[in-house]
């Protein structure tokens, strides 16, 4: 249901929405031979689903239960306790459920559980002391490091298991040097991982479990073959998880390839027919491209609103939107493309611990991204297509909590914005014309009456990106990172934020002669003028 009159999407059960696992999956999945197993996450009958079942209920070892219990985690959602018997019975699964369900665990619980860490009872007894039992592939940096993490604290009572991070931007050898000392679990992005493959630094002959992690939009980014090598040079009697958000026919064919009798697993909600999950109110707005960053300050005065996350099409625009918005006051970070790997994970620190509340990013970089408390997420320009939108307002609504997805759609993005509203069935594919002084904009969100384009000094109570450390990753590429306008997300230029038209210095972000610019075009070379001698005058010797 829709009301027209301000552009606020209110899911209902008669809504006819694109289901994030659709008919056509099912049947592609029953032609390749793979039991499909959809299960209603809110039948109470069902004993896996029972709230008060923890961890210990489902095999879940002593040890990861209770580091769980010390993070505050004691129940499983529906895709864990649906994922778990079987992924724990070593069974090949191929798991479906929408963005911020917990997947996680669900394969992270399996893969932890069968590793066996020096000191542990059989571990004398492995052929290869040392080598990866288990290896999880993502397709981006940020979602290695925050895979990697849940691991970690999943296996913070085993104190000798060792999680290895591998992915680009960062220097080659702190990577080698851990997997030399050794390593049980490997999490990391494919390209970095076939690297190190080829160099035979990364030896994946005794692996036990391999996990393929949002598989589909691996696909997207390009990196079947890396994923294919990556499977080809593990045992064939392994472990196979695999975790996607739909069936396309490229997932469908790696199942068929690389798993064995695999049991799809898909957790449904019959009252929750939507793309998202039912938490996420969707509010769409048609916004004109100078007005925007002043409904953007408004919208962030809202109440109630904790980590917002506000998406771009292009790396310039997260650069001036999170320039602007900390002109205003506001406590903002960027990550996008541009910045080194040592700047993204500062700002992705910083949001993480709140000493930044708004995190603008591009689609790529902020790809899985998973941050608890995400309140709003606001799309600052279009996204390409419904499976971008999908994604980007995934981050918020997670877990079970509630959340607020805002797009603004500028005129000319009006056409795109149609094909993404047929393809979900939204029903809003004319968004109502708003401007910061629209009485309906405060109405819907809740913005307190007589807010201003700037953050009041009283409310400026966040620590800033500038708290954060900037942490030496050793870059490989780019020497993005550097200097104050790396930190503050903007692209190098020739002020260093702290005055005019002073000369650009080492360390300030500079462009060398010959490298390219932002915009990706060949920087011209200066040539130097000679002047030429004055008739009669002596030649130079």
């Amino acid at each position: 249901m829709t009301d027209t009159t301000s552009g606020v999407i209110t899911p209902t059960s008669d809504d006819e929405r694109l289901d994030v696992s659709t008919a056509a999956d099912a049947a592609a999945l029953d032609d390749a031979g793979i039991d499909t197993r959809t299960t209603d996450v809110t039948d109470t009958s069902n004993a896996a689903l029972a709230p008060e079942r923890t961890f210990a209920d489902f095999g879940v070892e002593p040890a990861i239960v209770e580091a769980l219990a010390e993070a505050g985690i004691t129940h499983p959602f529906p895709i864990q306790a649906l994922t778990l018997p079987v992924a724990l019975s070593r069974h090949d699964i191929i798991g479906q459920a929408k963005t911020g369900t917990g997947k996680t665990l669900g394969f992270g619980i399996p893969a932890l559980q069968n590793v066996v860490a020096p000191g542990e009872e059989g571990w004398d007894e492995l052929p290869d002391p040392g080598k990866p039992q288990a290896l999880v592939v993502v397709p981006t940096r940020e979602l290695a490091i925050q895979v990697a993490g849940d691991l970690q604290t999943a296996s913070r009572r085993r104190p000798t298991l060792r999680v290895v991070q591998i992915y680009g931007g960062r220097a080659y050898e702190p990577q080698i040097e851990a997997l030399q000392r050794g390593a049980e679990v490997v999490v990391g992005t494919p390209g970095r991982m076939v690297d190190l493959l080829k160099q035979r630094v990364l030896d994946l002959s005794r692996v036990r479990t391999v996990v393929l992690d949002e598989a589909d939009e691996m696909l997207d980014l390009g990196f079947l073959p890396d994923v294919e090598t990556l499977i080809a040079a593990t045992p064939a009697d392994r472990h196979t998880m695999l975790f996607s958000a739909t069936m396309p026919g490229a997932v469908v064919a790696l199942a068929r390839r690389y798993m064995s009798r695999p049991t799809h697993i898909r957790a449904q909600d019959p009252n929750d027919d939507g793309a998202t999950v039912k938490s996420t109110r969707q509010v769409v707005y048609r916004a004109h491209a100078l007005n925007k960053v002043e409904m953007l300050s408004r919208i962030l005065q809202a109440e109630g609103r904790g980590l917002t996350i506000v998406f771009t099409r292009t790396k310039r625009t997260a650069a001036r939107v999170a320039e602007e918005l900390t002109e205003r006051g506001f406590a903002a970070a960027a990550i996008h493309g541009d910045l080194g790997q040592g700047a993204r994970e500062q700002a992705l620190r910083a949001f993480r611990s709140g000493k930044v509340d708004v995190l603008v990013a591009t689609d790529v970089a902020a790809r899985g991204i998973d941050v608890e408390d995400v309140t709003h997420v606001v799309n600052y320009q279009c996204p390409e297509d419904e499976k971008t939108y999908l994604h980007r307002i995934g981050r918020t609504g997670r877990a079970g909590q509630s959340g607020t997805a805002i797009t603004f759609v500028d005129w000319d993005d009006v056409p795109r914005w149609t094909l993404i509203d047929k393809a979900l069935g939204l029903g809003q594919p004319d968004p109502v014309e708003t401007y910061h002084t629209s009485p309906h904009l405060y109405t819907d969100l809740g913005i307190p009456e007589g807010v201003g384009g700037r953050l009041p000094r009283g409310a400026r109570t966040r620590a800033g990106l500038e708290a954060e450390e900037l942490e030496d990753v050793g870059e490989t590429g780019k020497s993005a990172g550097r200097g104050r306008a790396a930190r503050s997300g903007r692209p190098s230029s020739g002020r260093t934020g702290t005055g005019r038209g002073r000369r650009r210095g080492a360390g300030q972000g500079e462009r060398r002669q010959g490298e390219p610019r932002e915009d990706g075009q060949p920087q011209r070379r200066r040539r130097r003028r000679t002047r030429r001698p004055s008739q009669g005058s002596p030649a130079e010797s």
